[in-house]
């Protein structure tokens, strides 16, 4: 039988390790996405799907205490040169101390980003803490960012979804002080 990872609960000695997601990790992901509303939780087969398919774009942050953090992402399949993040979750325990921010920069920071220019999101009006995080991610950069609707309330029916708001920022290279392709290649 497989062991869960619980989700997060800090102690005075965690230490956080930044890592690609496992198919292991895809029923103690579904359950972190549960303790993180305003999130919309997806079925688990969504997040193995995530972690199967686009590990080398999600980001775990985890300690002996358990994850504390997942942030599932894709390169759109159109302009591959994009990141889409698509959820940003930080266990409640580990909230307050700038972890979202962190793994952002850990995935922007890989290797496998280096000929990614622009990061999309999608966040809704009344999730201020999502909007506050990456306008804080493009100050930091020192990035352009863009928002405008991407799905309207009535794109999704009488669900009551509120709208989600596309934010662009970019471009990450060099102007973030991330290395572009050519550079790495220089040194």
């Amino acid at each position: 039988m497989q062991t869960l990872s619980p989700v997060y609960r800090a102690s005075a000695s965690s230490q956080l390790l930044f890592r690609e997601p496992g198919i292991a990790d895809g029923a103690s992901l579904h359950r972190l996405i549960q303790v993180c509303p305003p999130l919309d939780l997806n079925s688990p087969y969504a997040y193995l799907l995530l972690c199967a398919h686009h590990a080398r774009t999600c980001v775990v942050a985890e300690s002996t205490d358990g994850i504390a953090g997942f942030i599932s992402s894709y390169r759109l399949p159109d302009a591959p040169e994009t990141l889409f993040v698509w959820q940003v979750a930080v266990a409640p325990m580990a909230r307050g101390q700038g972890l979202a921010g962190q793994m952002l920069r850990h995935l922007l920071t890989r290797p496998q980003m280096a000929d990614c220019n622009w990061l999309e999101t999608t966040v809704t009006p009344s999730n201020q803490a999502s909007m506050n995080l990456f306008a804080a991610l493009a100050a930091e950069l020192g990035l352009r960012s863009e928002k405008r609707v991407f799905f309207s309330t009535e794109d999704f029916g009488d669900q009551g979804h509120e709208a989600e708001i596309l934010i662009r920022m970019g471009p990450l290279r060099p102007a973030a002080g991330i290395p572009s392709r050519n550079q790495e290649k220089q040194t």
